[in-house]
């Protein structure tokens, strides 16, 4: 993965300072040769406490900021980790090849499989280039497209989201957006084929919901998933969108608040300190997610994949008053 610069975070100074500390006393262990050896491992043990109760404590706000994080990895940085061997496919074959998604064919543990997904820049110029992740109706179509032949020719989906919502400029209003994602949402509920869905980093609004109807729903420990961004819901409600911390708590953005809404399936565990602090464990943990849910619905129907699936987003936001 390229190595990119990443802004440090408030909540993450007290552990940016400690890390300077341990790296400041190594550095004079090895320029006098003194053996210090077991002050390190005190600091070392003090670190990984530290890391562990902040990580544990995390607020909904946190873990946005976290997600948004310049050295997050993305959808790119997974796919040669999870997948034995894959090429990238381009274009809609309506003109466009939207580079703020992605997808391809590949296997996983011999299987083949159709994956697509979001995929954020990794510096200025490369999120110019890729929009932010903010993909274009010609994205959404070019997943269309991807996942229409996985359905034709009986490969599974996988899916990866991370994006903080679709292209909302002029451009791709005059262009269909909202007519494109309206029209993923059906196909990928008619599908005969496995779709296995996983939010990596921001999952957001309809931008998210394009790629995201499937059978199983992972998510990372960290990421979130939100109708809105709290800034957006802040501005729309209060008017003030400093009020953002309030409207992350009461949107429910984080993965144990989906997973009791049902909303996903499975929380994918992270490394203390996200996944940009070792993205090869977690796509080694992600893999062996993806192998299990995908060996699993394989073992059904067509019929029932597809019904199940429909009861599974028909179910969601039921309520009962009382």
């Amino acid at each position: 993965m390229a190595n990119r610069k990443a802004l440090p975070l408030e909540f993450l100074k007290p552990v940016i300072e400690l890390e300077y500390q341990i790296q400041q006393l190594s550095k004079i262990s090895d320029d006098y040769q003194l053996s210090v050896e077991n002050e390190l491992s005190l600091f070392s043990s003090k670190l990984y406490d530290l890391k562990k109760n902040i990580f544990q404590s995390l607020t909904s706000l946190q873990r946005l900021h976290l997600v948004r994080q310049a050295d997050r990895p993305t959808t790119l940085d997974y796919i040669p980790s999870i997948l034995d061997e894959w090429i990238e496919l381009h274009g809609d074959r309506g003109g466009a090849d939207d580079l703020a998604l992605v997808g391809g064919i590949g296997r996983l543990n011999g299987q083949t499989v159709i994956f697509v997904g979001h995929q954020r820049g990794k510096d200025t110029k490369d999120n110019v280039i890729r929009n932010f992740g903010m993909a274009s109706p010609g994205g959404y179509r070019k997943a269309l497209r991807l996942m229409r032949h996985a359905n034709c020719f009986k490969f599974p989906i996988l899916t990866f989201i991370d994006t903080p919502g679709a292209w909302a400029g002029i451009e791709a209003e005059r262009l269909g957006q909202g007519e494109a994602i309206a029209v993923n949402l059906r196909e990928m509920f008619s599908f005969d084929v496995p779709i296995i869905c996983t939010i990596l980093g921001e999952g957001g609004s309809g931008g998210a919901l394009g790629i995201g109807i499937g059978d199983i729903i992972l998510m990372l420990e960290y990421a979130v998933y939100t109708v809105a961004t709290p800034e957006a819901c802040a501005a729309i409600l209060w008017k003030d969108s400093k009020q953002s911390l309030e409207a992350a708590e009461a949107l429910k953005i984080t993965a144990p608040d989906l997973k009791i809404l049902g909303i996903i399936d499975t929380i994918v565990k992270e490394p203390i300190g996200g996944s940009q602090s070792n993205p090869f464990q977690t796509s080694v943990e992600l893999k062996k997610h993806l192998v299990a849910e995908l060996n699993r619905l394989k073992k059904l129907s067509g019929t029932e994949r597809k019904e199940l699936r429909y009861q599974k987003f028909r179910k969601m936001g039921t309520f009962y008053e009382g």
